[in-house]
């Protein structure tokens, strides 16, 4: 491991960029940047993915890279939250993400999801995630939380989390509570433009903070700012992650958190369209954070490292201040890096054996089964009769740029002919428009039975439209949401509503078994879709 004293400037600026590029094996462009420009660290995308094999193949190949370059050893991230947001989904034990979780009631649950995705990851040389979202979702409006969170109550989402960035340490990969301090209560997504969270610094002690208060208190190797301007604590109109008062006088000072801060990345909007990626830069390392996530542009990242050795040289930023932050990420690489798959290469072949095994693969089963939540069947269509019916799947897609992209050939219908049903299935897009919902409306008629499965309707009006045409033919939909489960507010007269927060193809099969019979559905609404049916709710009344 590198020593502090001996590291030239552009070495340790390098320390300071974490980059993502475009292949599926080193290409010249993140070769350039681990060789010739040393940064720290590397972030995987879906686009970096084809299989388990793959992925530790590339992952030696980058540390190789580093080693060659006489640099520390990467730290190669990854946004794998589990559920909607996960960037490996083949191969591997996928979890359920956080609100699937948290419906499930398990606190112990979460710590095992994140145990296990941890120890998959450390096997593919993956060190780093951006994991657990601590975000409290407690806007229904929100368009890039959502079920990435576990919930509204700010307890319990700081328990949950707090068991799952034990999960994950425990494992050997840093977890990253993100998105400080707070990304729950906006209806704007920061990947498209600069949300604001308006609300008294005494109302974010009290909601947004207590999650990330226990994340310090828990020893979370570090935490994500949020491209996100609050009033309460940065006048100057600064999101989080360009704010000193928030990132140093808040986060540093006041929760005495002495981690690493990483930013989340500086191509979003938010900053790009605002401040400039490039010049933002410079103000995130003046704000205080000490990783500068550049996920997609070689140009903006070599800018990137060009303007803070700039900064430096021109004495806007003290050579001390890069080696505070320096000095903080050479600690936790020594710390997490030292030995094993996350550190330098070694065969991976042993410790691929564990991922996506059997045994991994029951734990995902058993807790993404604990939390299909039945909210109401008020006419007793449960469990599903054995005769002809009609499926109606709504098709996931990606609604955020956080999602990156999501292509699922899964259906609801197939997971319910695997229980044994007699099932005719139509599919849909998530706004299917008059032409086709004139057509399902015609093909439902002789059936006595009907499921619709929804994807956040409540952003999409064509699924509120289907559900309520079908009502005035007189049918009784049973309604399965497959994302957020506040669909229900859309279309409240349907009888028969349950949740399952995802529609990755174990979320599917745990649906349809809780719909046959086959399991009972025991989970709890981690938020309130409705006065009737608060948070903690399910069928068999509120916990």
């Amino acid at each position: 491991m590198m020593e502090l004293a001996g590291m030239t400037l552009e070495e340790k600026v390098g320390q300071l960029i974490q980059a993502g590029f475009h292949s599926l094996e080193p290409d010249e462009h993140i070769l350039e940047l681990i060789e010739r420009r040393r940064i720290g660290g590397v972030i995987l995308f879906t686009r970096n993915v084809q299989d388990p094999a793959q992925v530790a193949a590339l992952t030696g190949k980058l540390q190789e890279a580093a080693q060659r370059a006489g640099t520390a050893p990467l730290w190669i991230s990854i946004d794998q939250e589990g559920g909607m947001v996960a960037r490996i989904t083949e191969g591997v034990a996928l979890m359920p993400g956080a609100m699937a979780i948290a419906a499930g009631g398990s606190v112990e649950a979460a710590y095992e999801a994140a145990l296990v995705a941890g120890r998959e990851l450390r096997a593919l040389g993956i060190n780093m995630n951006f994991a657990p979202d601590l975000d409290i979702n407690n806007n229904p409006a929100n368009p890039v939380i959502g079920v990435r969170s576990f919930g509204e109550a700010p307890e319990a989402v700081a328990e949950y989390g707090s068991a799952s960035i034990r999960g994950f340490q425990d494992a050997g990969v840093s977890a990253t509570a993100k998105h400080f301090p707070g990304h729950g209560d906006t209806n704007t997504d920061s990947h498209l433009d600069l949300p604001t969270i308006p609300h008294s610094r005494g109302r974010i002690e009290a909601v947004e903070l207590v999650p990330f208060r226990r994340a310090v208190a828990e020893g979370v190797d570090a935490v994500m700012s949020s491209h996100i301007v609050f009033p309460a604590f940065e006048p100057e109109r600064l999101p989080a992650t360009l704010s000193r008062r928030v990132l140093t006088g808040l986060l540093r000072e006041e929760l005495g958190f002495d981690g690493v801060i990483v930013t989340d990345c500086m191509e979003m909007q938010a900053i790009a369209d605002h401040y400039g990626t490039v010049q933002a830069a410079v103000l995130a390392v003046e704000a205080g954070a000490d990783i500068v996530l550049i996920s997609h542009s070689r140009e903006l990242q070599e800018g990137a490292l060009d303007a803070l050795l700039e900064a430096v040289r021109s004495g806007r930023i003290s050579e001390e201040r890069i080696d505070a932050s320096v000095r903080r990420l050479l600690a936790l690489k020594r710390k997490r890096l030292a030995a094993g798959t996350g550190g330098a290469p070694e065969p991976h072949e042993a410790a691929l054996r564990l991922v996506g095994c059997e045994a991994h693969r029951q734990t995902a089963r058993r807790i993404s089964e604990a939390s299909v939540t039945l909210v109401k069947d008020e006419e007793g269509l449960l469990p599903l009769r054995h005769i002809p019916t009609l499926v109606i799947h709504t098709s996931a897609v990606a609604t955020s740029i956080a999602d990156e992209a999501v292509d699922i050939p899964h259906t609801f219908g197939k997971a319910l002919a695997a229980q044994g049903l007699d099932v005719v299935e139509r599919i849909i897009p998530v706004s299917p428009d008059g032409e086709a919902l004139q057509a399902l409306l015609t093909q439902a008629e002789p059936f006595g039975q009907v499921v619709v499965s929804t994807y956040n309707a409540s952003f999409y009006p064509g699924q509120v439209r289907l559900i309520e045409a079908l009502q005035s033919l007189g049918k009784r939909p049973v309604v399965v949401a497959l994302r957020n489960p506040y669909d229900l507010r859309e279309f409240p007269g349907v009888s028969t509503y349950a949740a399952v927060y995802e529609s990755r193809p174990l979320a599917l099969e745990s649906a349809a078994k809780g719909l046959t019979g086959a399991i009972p559905m025991r989970g709890k609404l981690p938020v309130t879709v409705s006065e009737a049916y608060p948070v903690g709710w399910g069928a068999d009344g509120p916990c």
